[in-house]
């Protein structure tokens, strides 16, 4: 497991408990369409398990996570 899995969130956290909307924020998901990559251990897939509804995930190399440019802020 020495992968990455980027997770995307696809659906509203609105209407959901307020442990779904805790790890949401955990994963540092805040928004529709907001994807982060993080280390592929077994507490993070657990924490997709928990919001699988809201969330897409996609398994990529170390070297595919590299390449991701992190955006820049809008106002700068």
């Amino acid at each position: 497991m020495s992968g990455k899995l980027k997770v995307r969130q696809v659906k509203s956290q609105i209407g959901g408990n307020q442990s779904q909307r805790e790890t949401l924020r955990s994963l540092g998901l805040r928004r529709i369409g907001h994807e982060v990559i993080k280390e592929d251990r077994p507490e993070i897939r657990g924490m997709v398990q928990t919001v699988a509804h809201l969330v897409t995930v996609e398994a990529i190399s170390a070297a595919e996570a590299e390449d991701v440019q992190p955006r820049r802020p809008k106002n700068q």
